[in-house]
């Protein structure tokens, strides 16, 4: 529990509040990702509407250093990926992190998305990935430790002939844009932080098409694979309750509030996803 801040009730609801705008700008800056666009114009957009439309903070922006108010990772970027001068192009996966602060309060969630139509291995890498999320937060509840949700996202990920990013992790978040604890998505079974009612924290694995190693480029910030492969991400951020899981950044519009409400009651289908029932 060292280091672990326990929320109050009037904390989570400040959270819902950002993790509902955070879940917004990327509801709102899905139709801007096309072929041809700069990921440098898609921050430009995501800047403006948190900061004039939201009245918030985009949280990347001056993060130690990090120059731009959303991260943009493209293809084999795992990420952190600083939004550039580039433009997408047809066949392209990109995830895009959004993290907004409202009132002193954090909400990060991230999520790919296609260009065009991608190639079958770009697809089932995001999927897979997609997959790895929801297994993660299906198991989210009091008494419960992060090795056991480690150990099955790392399971899951690798029976599928993919591997997960070991240097890069969920982390606790409220106050504070990272905090303990951290969240790793490969573990063993108990082992970790036994879960309690009023932690917060993201899940948001990072699946590798071929090995797990990364590089991290000239710019400090950009990590890609090694070996080259794609990568894909997605990140929601959590409540621990008494009874289990609330997504506090769950999308408007992707049913994902139903899902939080009844996890584990039925397999969620993403329109970008099909899970194998």
């Amino acid at each position: 529990m060292d280091g672990v801040v326990i929320k109050s009730d009037a904390g989570i609801e400040s959270m819902r509040t950002a993790g509902r705008l955070a879940s917004e700008v990327l509801q709102m800056i899905a139709s801007h990702v096309k072929a041809g666009v700069t990921t440098d114009q898609l921050n430009a957009i995501c800047h403006q509407h948190i900061t004039e439309q939201q009245q918030a903070i985009p949280a990347p922006l001056n993060y130690r250093g990090f120059p731009k108010s959303i991260c943009t990772s493209v293809n084999d970027v795992v990420c952190h990926g600083i939004p550039g001068a580039k433009a997408l192009k047809r066949g392209d996966i990109v995830n895009i992190d959004i993290t907004v602060i409202k009132d002193g309060w954090h909400g990060d969630t991230s999520r790919m998305f296609y260009v065009g139509e991608p190639a079958l291995a770009a697809r089932r890498v995001s999927e897979v990935a997609y997959r790895a999320l929801w297994l993660g937060i299906s198991m989210v509840k009091p008494g419960i430790r992060l090795g056991d949700i480690g150990h099955a996202i790392q399971t899951m990920v690798e029976a599928e002939g993919m591997a997960v990013v070991r240097e890069y992790c969920g982390h606790g978040i409220g106050r504070v844009f990272h905090e303990e604890p951290q969240v790793l998505h490969y573990g063993r079974p108990g082992t970790g932080l036994l879960l309690e009612p009023g932690m917060t924290f993201t899940i948001e694995p990072m699946v590798n098409l071929g090995r797990p190693e990364t590089r991290t480029m000239g710019d400090g910030w950009t990590v890609k694979t090694r070996d080259r492969s794609l990568s894909a991400q997605w990140e929601h951020t959590l409540a621990v309750t008494e009874t289990g899981v609330e997504v506090l950044t769950a999308h408007p519009g992707d049913n994902e509030n139903e899902v939080a409400q009844k996890i584990g009651a039925a397999p969620y289908r993403h329109p970008l996803v099909q899970f194998d029932t």
